[in-house]
């Protein structure tokens, strides 16, 4: 309750609370992005047209998400004037460009063709067409790859120097942007927003074939789900684990706090699970493995492992907080490749697309990368604190002087209209899953017209376009 009553706190709870639902949407347009580009390159190759009729019902889907997560992104992105304007002025020289060039090659190159996409089907050729939709695919790729690289740079920061202001300036670009950490959270990151679309996908892919096993498009959809949840959940194990190693080397105390240690080991135990203690400085109840925590992160049996009692406690992060996001991410890590390896038994033993229990398995996954997702994103948060820009810059020192009420007004504002319109577009959302694909009306092509012009009984769509004579 006493944190309640602390502007800071409130500030980071507000810009937590927006990110959580804006970091949803992308993450699945990042991925859908890329898949509606796979069908439709897949359908000028095959011409199969149930890979067009899998394309058009995501396409619709696409749309809404893509428009939800461009309005919760501008509404986050004021609150670095609003409520953290130390740091954007301190960090604005850096910060500032990055979020620029994002602008200038991701948001102008998917506005280029997101008309194009969602419009032109029967307005220009199908490989112009194709072409629209791998630059849209491409756009959502570069917006994640300048949003990381300014979330990196503030957790490993390089290629800066501090002006006489105390503002963070640029001396070296490359190594701004390619800081220690980036490459390992781009492609950490951009797996998981795969992984997070191949769940949902397969989860109406599985909806669908419970209710009819012989509808064409959601067998499609499921089977390539499960192609690529058997194939990059492994992957995601893999580049997971040089995250981690990368993590240890530039966030010691992150690591530490993730893994529950207090104490430097030899040999450290893996513990699976506890109640990590600050203000005790011991994780209490602690179920362990011995020796095998410091195996996975160092790769030696008796690798040193530091505790979080090795750095100042004014810098320790939240630990439980930290222990426990991890622990969900990584566990709904492995059970997405259980997920994938039980798939390729059953497509080996052509029971893919006949098995209830894996489709109701893959329904019950539908939402696991969503929460992978921002559980990862609160260890990754957290477990930077007490600091914005990792060892620089303190958290405390970067938020606006802003007052108590001002802060818990917009809050609870926040709370109200998210909720409320994004809850609204979710439900709508979810609807649109619910339809039969391959079921659509079939496309009208008469021309787009005002608000209030219909036409006329009697006449032919062409005769209301001619001019008056």
């Amino acid at each position: 309750m006493q944190a309640l009553l602390d502007p800071v706190f409130l500030a980071r709870l507000q810009f937590a609370f927006t990110v959580s639902f804006h970091i949803i949407f992308p993450a699945f347009t990042i991925g859908l992005a890329s898949y509606l580009a796979v069908l439709e390159v897949l359908w000028l190759a095959t011409k199969r047209e149930v890979y067009m009729q899998v394309f058009r019902f995501w396409l619709k889907i696409f749309a809404v998400t893509f428009g939800m997560g461009v309005v919760s992104g501008l509404v986050m992105s004021y609150q670095f004037g609003t409520n953290w304007s130390v740091f954007s002025d301190r960090a604005g020289p850096i910060i500032g460009p990055l979020m620029g060039y994002e602008v200038l090659s991701a948001f102008f190159l998917e506005a280029g063709f997101l008309g194009v996409m969602l419009f032109g089907m029967q307005r220009v050729g199908k490989g112009l067409h194709a072409f629209a939709t791998l630059m849209v695919a491409a756009g959502t790729f570069f917006s994640a790859f300048w949003i990381l690289a300014v979330n990196s740079w503030m957790q490993t920061p390089a290629g800066y120097a501090i002006a006489p202001n105390g503002q963070f300036v640029p001396e070296d670009w490359w190594a701004v942007i390619f800081n220690p950490s980036f490459p390992y959270r781009l492609v950490h990151m951009v797996l998981a927003a795969y992984l997070t679309t191949a769940l949902v996908v397969g989860a109406v892919g599985a909806w669908h074939l419970l209710k009819d096993r012989s509808n064409a498009p959601a067998r499609v959809m499921f089977s390539m789900a499960m192609w690529m949840a058997a194939i990059v959940a492994p992957i995601q194990v893999f580049a997971g684990d040089l995250h981690g190693l990368n993590t240890l080397e530039h966030q010691p105390a992150k690591i530490a706090a993730m893994e529950g240690h207090y104490d430097t080991h030899r040999g450290a135990p893996l513990i699976l699970f506890g109640l990590p203690d600050n203000d005790a400085a011991e994780t209490k109840y602690a179920i362990e493995i011995p020796k095998l925590g410091s195996l996975i992160l160092t790769h030696d049996w008796d690798g040193e492992l530091k505790g979080l009692k090795d750095f100042p406690r004014e810098n320790w992060p939240p630990a439980a907080t930290v222990f426990w996001s991890f622990r969900v991410m990584v566990g709904l890590g492995l059970l997405m490749a259980a997920l994938g390896f039980v798939s390729l038994v059953m497509r080996l033993g052509g029971r893919i697309y006949s098995n209830a229990w894996l489709h109701r398995a893959a329904i019950l996954m539908g939402p696991s990368g969503f929460i992978a997702v921002l559980a990862g994103w609160v260890t990754t948060e957290v477990g930077r604190q007490p600091f914005t820009i990792y060892g620089l810059l303190r958290t405390a020192d970067s938020v606006s002087p802003i007052g108590l009420p001002g802060v818990t007004a917009s809050l609870l504002a926040f709370i109200v209209v998210y909720f409320a319109v994004f809850g609204a577009g979710v439900f709508y959302l979810l609807r649109l899953m619910g339809k039969t694909p391959g079921g659509d009306e079939p496309e009208t092509h008469e021309p787009l017209r005002a608000a209030g012009i219909t036409p006329v009984a009697g006449l032919l769509p062409q005769q209301l376009d001619r001019p008056a004579e």
